[in-house]
Formats: structure tokens, C-alpha cells, sequence
């Protein structure tokens, strides 16, 4: 009788966590819209911290508008920090359609050579020239295969910010980047500009870094100070470089099958929604690099400022990767020229 009991109990206690788990991954048909039909769930996959510009804004802005502008017939959920993987797999993820969107950085530059443009070398002025390029023809000309190609619709630029050097050593001027053991990520460009500066790269997925600084695999990393705050690496870090050698924007996708899917109203609202929230999230990367700066500094993160000189040596050191770059895409150059035009 105890073994029967028991035995029940394991039945009924498997078919609740299966119909708890039915109900997590099917929340787009068990929710009702306004309308009485089933509400759309939006997975949205990205790999910053949650208290990251990028996920405040996709709360405070993509999320509410989202739900609030369709009367509930879609649901956004937000998967920060690498939830649904690392960068590739979360695209991927995207791109096949088990994920609805993401904000990946450029790693779709290996097969759509334009889209690695915004993160050429010593390229923006500053904000203001990044928006400008970003948000007007050139970035439409950037996105315009990523469609056809990879079956991704692009919806808006956020931002990642410029890249700055964090360190476990003071960096002054060419000659500190000897040896230094730099992760940077799996792209081409990426990994040629360290090594041009001098340093040995080694390219990791950023949701390795910290584990990676701790352990002095490396000595370093690049990325915008936000970054470097919101994940944690000022505790294994000392010095940060205010190099501003390549800006990285951030690019909202949505799959073209689910996009497809969706009425003409939802997608109005959601591109509505992505626009407004990659705008917020450009003001709040903007508004928070004082802060953030102050921060590292209270946390004994020395910031050093390059000198003019030492700013030319590393653009000068960039030069022959533009080189290699224009010789590879007959369009480059002129694009370029039109890029440096747009900065007031």
C-alpha cells in the first residue's frame, strides 16, 4: 500500500512540474489579449548585466510600450547576462526562431562585411557623430542585407559605447601594450587592432571575461567603462585607458518569420518601441559615463587619459588594417570619407 501511495505520488507530482513547464514555454497561448485571442510572447536576448543601460532601457521603455500600445496581445520577456547564451548562441537563436529578438553586438560582420563599418578603428568623433551616421542612410545602408542574408529584421542602433583598455597595469604609451595579454572578441578586426597596438590577444565570449581576469589568463579586456561596472571586472582590474579606439553599437533583430506573423499594428509598435528604447538607452550610456567613471575611480580604478601623441601612435598603428580593408572591399573607402564627413 506505501509502495502504491509513493508511487502515485511520484505520478502526480511528475505531471505537475510537465504541466509547470508547458506553462512556462507556452505563456503565449495561455494569456489572453484584450481581444480574446492568444498574446504573442517576445523573448528579447542580450548579454549585458541587468542594471546595464541596455536592460534598463529594454524594461522601461521596449517592455511597457510593448504591452502597454498592443492591449496585452504581446508579452515581452527579457533575458539579460548571457540567459540564453553567449552571443552566437543567442543570434543563432534568433535567426533559426526559437529566440524572437536580440540585441547582439556586429558578429554577423563575417558573412555581411557592412556591418563591421561602425567598428573600425578611430572611426567617431563622438556621440553626436555616432547617432548621426547610425540613425540616418548609412546605417540603413549597414542593416540592409541582414534580411535577405540572414533572415533577421533590424529594427534600430543602440549603443555599446567606446571602447576603452582596462588593465592590471598603468598603460602610457605604445610600448605598455608589449605583452599584454588582452581579451578581445572573436572578430577579425578586433583581433588584428590588439595586435597592432602590440599585445597578445586572446578572444574569449564576454561571459568569460571576469573568471578569466581573476584567474590572470589575462591581463586585460576592451570595452566601454558601463560595461566594465555593470559586470563586475573593476575588482580584478586596476587602470582603464581612455583609448576611445573603436566605437561598438549594439543592433536591435527581431526574427522575419515572427515578424512576419505579427499584424500590421504590432509591428508598428514594436519597431516604435525599439526605436524608443535604443534612443533611451543612447541617453542613459551617455548620461552615465561620469558616474560611472567616479565609481571605478571610488573603487580604486585609476583612469589615464592618452596624450595627443601617444592618441596618434595608436590611430597611426591602426592604418595598415584600414589598408588591408580597402584593398578586400572595393567600397570601403568612400564610405568611409562619407562617415568622417558626418561629424560636426
Amino acid at each position: 500500500m506505501k509502495k502504491f501511495m509513493t508511487t502515485t505520488a511520484g505520478i502526480v507530482l511528475g505531471a505537475t512540474v510537465l504541466l509547470a513547464g508547458c506553462g512556462s514555454s507556452e505563456t503565449a497561448g495561455s494569456e489572453k489579449a484584450s481581444g480574446g485571442e492568444p498574446a504573442k510572447t517576445i523573448k528579447v536576448a542580450h548579454y549585458f548585466a541587468e542594471d546595464h543601460p541596455q536592460n534598463v532601457a529594454l524594461k522601461e521603455k521596449f517592455k511597457t510600450i510593448v504591452e502597454e500600445e498592443s492591449s496585452g496581445s504581446l508579452k515581452v520577456q527579457i533575458f539579460p547576462n548571457s540567459t540564453l547564451g553567449a552571443e552566437k548562441e543567442f543570434y543563432d537563436g534568433v535567426r533559426n526562431g526559437t529566440i524572437e529578438m536580440g540585441i547582439p553586438g556586429l558578429i554577423m560582420q563575417a558573412d555581411i562585411p557592412k556591418m563591421a563599418v561602425p567598428e573600425w578603428p578611430f572611426l567617431f568623433k563622438d556621440f553626436e557623430h555616432v547617432k548621426a551616421v547610425l540613425n540616418g542612410p548609412i546605417g540603413e545602408e549597414l542593416t540592409a542585407d541582414l534580411e535577405t542574408q540572414h533572415g533577421v529584421k533590424p529594427l534600430a542602433w543602440s549603443a555599446n559605447g567606446f571602447r576603452m583598455f582596462s588593465s592590471n597595469r598603468t598603460l602610457e604609451n605604445l610600448d605598455d601594450f608589449d605583452g599584454l595579454r588582452i581579451r578581445m572578441p572573436n572578430i577579425p578586426n578586433y583581433i588584428t587592432l590588439g595586435k597592432l597596438l602590440g599585445a597578445n590577444v586572446t578572444p574569449l565570449p564576454i561571459s568569460e571575461v571576469f573568471s578569466a581576469l581573476e584567474q590572470k589568463v589575462v591581463d586585460g579586456q576592451d570595452n566601454p567603462i558601463a560595461t566594465l561596472k555593470a559586470s563586475g571586472w573593476y575588482e580584478v582590474q586596476s587602470d582603464v585607458l581612455e583609448s576611445k579606439h573603436m566605437f561598438s553599437p549594439n543592433v536591435y533583430i527581431i526574427n522575419s518569420k515572427f515578424w512576419e506573423g505579427l499584424t500590421k499594428e504590432q509591428q508598428e509598435i514594436v519597431e516604435k518601441a525599439s526605436k524608443e528604447a535604443a534612443e533611451y538607452e543612447f541617453e542613459l550610456l551617455e548620461k552615465s559615463y561620469e558616474e560611472d567613471k567616479k565609481f571605478l575611480e571610488e573603487h580604486n580604478v585609476k583612469f589615464t587619459t592618452p596624450s595627443e601623441e601617444f592618441a596618434k601612435e595608436m590611430e597611426n598603428a591602426a592604418q595598415p588594417l584600414y589598408e588591408d580593408i580597402f584593398k578586400q572591399n572595393p567600397w570601403a573607402k568612400e564610405l568611409v570619407e562619407r562617415i568622417k564627413a558626418e561629424a560636426k
